[in-house]
């Protein structure tokens, strides 16, 4: 699969703007805050009906502008062009249309063309809260798994629920009848998402130590692991167990909500230990990694999107990523960068059809290689 044309219209910093992309690697370059990052954040929209760094549509409007719009034109051997189009405005309900044919609901986009994007920020799924981490494995198996992605949903939609009941009530008794429905409305989909995790962790494990080892010549051992309540006991028992903490709290203090996925570099904690290259290293095997899994699951090559990829590498480990990028069996893919040098360098070793284009204050312009 890839992407053959893009239109932005109003999105960010882009006025009107269209490119016709190669079909295996296309570099951005220039300068920082010209819209490379935004350029790529349009191609995860296409993909995912979403921006990825998840802000509000309102505030991916251009700037004295109401709407913005998106077209890409994806190929896949063996079939037509299909046409995505979303159109975004204020207080208008959003909508893709993939060859003219409405979405009745947006979640039902999602895995139809699978991407996996890598940026600078991505070192917070180590620093930040285990809900980043959560949010990677959500954003995962939501592309492969519709029941998933359906789970979640409910589960978040009736947790909020449950939280604001235990809001009202500001230290009065809590109406146990209601908080009981909402613990049973739980279950089901929790017990889904735990299994799903579960399993995804098992079988993630090999391709994620093996994209790690490539990128790092093999030298450090990684490893990851899922914790959850739920391993140990059921839902049920765990909200009823809980529930005089979640009254004084006034939240739901147990679920798969509060998961959590613990990075190791050797036998510890990789937050603890690692350097910046070592966490940089981890987080772009993770998501390449990602990017294998779905490949393999989904039988169809996924976008990748790589965004300043090479910031806070060694050279090492730099020429050892772009030897595993041009060597591997990757489809699109799409690098941005400062370095127009290093950048060029890489296209012009790719010898795969290649484009380089030049951002500057939102708009695009194709360079000869």
């Amino acid at each position: 699969m890839h992407l053959s044309r893009i239109k932005l219209v109003h999105f960010k910093n882009y006025t009107d703007q269209e490119l016709h992309l190669a079909t295996r690697i296309n570099g951005f370059v220039g300068q920082n805050g010209m819209g490379k990052t935004n350029l790529l954040d349009a191609i995860y929209y296409l993909c995912m009906g979403k921006s990825y760094f998840a802000v509000r549509d309102l505030h991916l409007v251009q700037h004295e502008q109401d709407f913005f719009r998106l077209e890409g034109d994806f190929e896949q051997e063996q079939e037509k062009t299909r046409r995505l189009v979303v159109k975004v405005a204020p207080r208008k309900k959003k909508e893709l249309e993939l060859n003219r044919v409405l979405y009745e609901k947006i979640a039902d986009h999602v895995g139809v063309f699978p991407v996996v994007i890598v940026v600078p920020d991505d070192t917070q799924l180590i620093h930040e809260g285990s809900e980043e981490r959560r949010r990677f494995l959500d954003n995962t198996l939501s592309q492969l798994d519709a029941v998933y992605l359906s789970s979640l949903l409910t589960y978040n939609n009736v947790l909020r629920q449950r939280n604001a009941l235990l809001k009202q009530q500001h230290g009065r008794p809590v109406a146990e009848n209601l908080l009981s429905v909402y613990d049973l409305q739980l279950l089901a989909p929790a017990q889904y998402i735990f299994n799903r995790r579960q399993a995804f962790i098992s079988d993630f494990l090999t391709p994620f130590q093996a994209a790690h080892g490539a990128i790092c010549g093999g030298q450090e051992q990684v490893s990851l692991v899922y914790h959850s309540l739920l391993a140990e006991q059921d839902l049920g028992s765990l909200l009823q167990q809980a529930r005089e903490k979640d009254r004084l709290l006034e939240r739901t203090t147990v679920g798969i909500h509060r998961d959590e996925l613990i990075f190791k570099l050797g036998d510890h904690p990789l937050k603890r230990l690692g350097s910046q290259g070592q966490l940089k290293s981890f987080v772009v095997a993770l998501k390449l990694a990602q990017y294998r899994f779905l490949q393999a699951q989904k039988g169809i090559t996924p976008l990748l999107l790589l965004d300043d990829i090479f910031d806070k590498l060694d050279p090492q480990r730099v020429d050892q990523l772009v030897r595993y990028l041009l060597t591997g069996d990757f489809g699109q893919v799409f690098i941005s960068d400062t370095d127009s040098q290093r950048i060029s360098r890489i296209l012009q070793q790719a010898a795969v059809a290649a484009k380089l284009f030049l951002i500057a204050d939102g708009e695009a312009t194709e360079l000869e290689l």
